[in-house]
């Protein structure tokens, strides 16, 4: 069995075991979705499990933070299920907390039908994007913290990519390295941001381009996979989508009565953006499929202008 195929296989047995170990039904345990994370559904029961199985450099050197973020997933998303919002919520017949089993930190989730369309409404799911921070701009969590994990994901995994030469060039690591020395000063503290754009309002965020992570059902579109949730400013979310995009985003948050994006915050989130693109190819040696998938990115990224500033 190859090394990703007995990974997935340990991914599944391991779920299911924690499954039953907390009472669920499991008979047939069947794969969903399988890049970064092995995704089972623990047929019959209702429940699907995610089970991060690719991780970036700074979870496998502190663990802790992984658990804090899923912690942090399953509250936000659990606020939300509990509010009303279309979500896909915390599974109700297990405690909302990570499980961990056979070296993973996992998490249950309420199975949900998803109807599978062509192409997803971008327009919608923008319109949804503005609502979802209308909302979560009432949710507060004191453990939450600024830009996280994005703060500490983007320079270990460029200080893992100084070992791994096969896959980022010295001079794109050499670029990398000094557009984030312009860009980690800002998104690395709360009171540096604000003092660099005063009035752009910090508040919970999605963390990780809601209108992809969204799961179409008869019911409507549910909002989906929090991973990253986290505070900051809401350009993080539309960050990288495109000018049009970004527009319509602009048109649905300004009916809502909340601002506009500010195009220099935007500019800043974005060069964060590349250079997480960049650092994930850190992950690449759990996951090659990584190094074709990013490579029309990192095109785009090294055809535009060194970023100096917002």
């Amino acid at each position: 069995m190859a090394g990703d195929e007995a990974r997935t296989a340990r991914a599944v047995r391991a779920a299911a075991t924690a499954g039953r170990q907390l009472g669920l039904e499991v008979r047939e345990p069947r794969v969903l979705y399988d890049v970064f994370s092995v995704v089972v559904h623990l047929a019959p029961s209702p429940v699907v499990v995610r089970v991060p199985t690719v991780l970036p450099p700074s979870y496998a050197l502190w663990p802790e933070a992984q658990l804090a973020q899923q912690r942090a997933e399953l509250a936000v998303t659990g606020w939300l299920a509990d509010h009303g919002h279309p979500v896909v919520p915390p599974s109700p017949l297990v405690p909302r907390e990570p499980v961990a089993r056979e070296g993973f930190s996992m998490t249950f989730w309420q199975l949900v039908e998803e109807v599978r369309v062509p192409e997803p409404d971008t327009a919608a799911r923008l319109a949804l994007t503005a609502k979802l921070h209308a909302v979560l701009a009432d949710y507060t969590d004191d453990t939450l913290g600024f830009w996280a994990p994005f703060a500490t994901y983007v320079p270990d995994g460029l200080t893992a990519l100084e070992s791994l030469p096969d896959l980022l060039p010295a001079a794109d690591l050499d670029r990398a390295r000094r557009e984030w020395s312009t860009i980690e000063p800002i998104v690395s503290s709360r009171d540096a941001f604000e003092r660099e754009f005063p009035g752009v309002a910090i508040q919970t965020i999605h963390g990780d381009a809601p209108f992809h992570n969204m799961i179409t059902t008869p019911a409507g579109e549910y909002w989906a996979d929090f991973e990253l949730v986290t505070l900051g400013p809401v350009e993080s979310d539309v960050a990288l989508a495109g000018a049009d995009a970004v527009a319509t985003y602009d048109e649905a948050a300004v009916a809502l009565g909340l601002r506009a994006s500010d195009p220099r915050v935007l500019r800043l989130v974005e060069a964060a953006g590349s250079l997480a693109t960049v650092a994930c190819l850190a992950m690449a040696p759990q996951l090659p499929m990584l190094v074709g998938a990013v490579e029309p990115a990192l095109a785009q990224w090294r055809s535009t202008p060194l970023f100096t500033g917002p």
